[in-house]
């Protein structure tokens, strides 16, 4: 099994380099980076995980960067991850990367410097360079909600698909056949995996999509806003849009209504991501409900178990649709998961 110094060796640098690189040490050069992450991988060196615990002592800290703090979802997703982490035993420091690759690296670099017992991250895009590092370095890191293909760590999430298709299938008994969807940003899974989930389930039906309706946005209310705007300017707008998150709904909800159209005699609304002021606005809005409770139970449990040098698997969780009435015809269920 290959060490530290064969890792050294290989790439050409000092075995304290090498060290600095595996801990995320930002006092290294980009090239003598690259290549200790080379040689990292080609010699498939691990750090010991016990050898690292004897020199360092836990803080019973856990760091959680999430994508964007002023999104209801991951609110809710922070004073879970804070509740279960505190029944067992952690304080939870949090960053917010306010869907900036740049500000969440930021964030990550603070919480290792910190000596943070591990990471929750929900990746604010799919291209993080240091994500990659930190998972090398052997540093206990899990995904929530949002992950990165390629990265060997557990994922804990919820899959859409299921209740996406409900949505649809409901929409067409409905009598809606022009539908569109906000997107949210093709560099992460959950922006291109509802996308897509949305696309199959009208093919199953045998309605298309075309480029037209379909905004790409920035799981941020303005962008909602705007992709919105486009599609009531088409010769031909949509009868339903579906926001793939809750902010972009609400901005959806904006540009309808500075249109004076009305929601949803003149166009119907979905989003997902349920939260509790859906069922306040006029009138309620239908959405797709994530179990965001368990989903932060079960994340922080995964970190907690590779802390303590256990191997948790992956979790996925499902979500559901929540019939309320922008969409037309009678609500079936007025509550989220919450």
């Amino acid at each position: 099994m290959a060490g530290i110094k064969d890792v050294a060796a290989e790439a050409g640098v000092s075995v304290a380099t090498v060290s600095r690189v595996l801990n995320s040490h930002p006092s290294v050069s980009e090239e003598a980076r690259a290549r200790v992450l080379a040689a990292v991988e080609a010699l498939g060196y691990r750090p010991n995980a016990v050898a690292r615990s004897l020199r360092t002592a836990q803080t019973r800290t856990l760091g959680l960067v999430i994508s964007d703090v002023l999104n209801p979802y991951f609110t809710e997703l922070a004073r879970f991850v804070e509740e279960e982490a505190r029944a067992l035993g952690y304080s939870v420091i949090i960053g917010n990367a306010d869907e900036r690759p740049e500000l969440q690296d930021h964030h990550i670099r603070t919480l290792i410097d910190r000596r943070i017992d591990g990471l929750l991250v929900s990746p604010a895009d799919g291209g993080s360079p240091l994500l990659r590092e930190v998972a090398l370095s052997g540093t206990p890191m899990v995904f929530a909600d949002r992950w990165i293909p390629g990265i060997d760590v557990p994922v804990v999430r919820a899959d859409g698909t299921g209740a996406v298709k409900d949505l649809v299938a409901h929409l067409h008994r409905l009598g809606h056949r022009r539908l569109a969807i906000i997107a949210g940003p093709a560099a992460t899974t959950t922006g291109n995996e509802r996308v897509e989930a949305f696309r199959d389930a009208m093919r199953e039906l045998g309605l298309a999509l075309p480029d037209a309706h379909i905004g790409q946005a920035h799981f941020q209310a303005a962008s909602g806003r705007r992709a919105t705007e486009r599609f009531l300017a088409l010769p031909e707008p949509p009868e339903v849009v579906f926001a793939a998150d809750n902010l972009m709904a609400l901005g959806a909800l904006d540009a309808i209504r500075a249109h004076g159209l009305r929601v949803p005699d003149d166009i119907a609304l979905a989003a997902f991501d349920d939260i509790p002021w859906f069922v306040h606005t006029d009138p309620p809005i239908t959405a797709i409900a994530q179990p965001t409770a368990d989903l932060a139970r079960a994340a922080v449990r995964a970190l907690a178990d590779r802390i303590e040098g256990r191997t948790p698997q992956s979790v996925t969780l499902p979500a559901r649709l929540v019939v309320r009435r922008s969409c037309g015809g009678a609500a079936t269920d007025q509550r989220s998961d919450r």
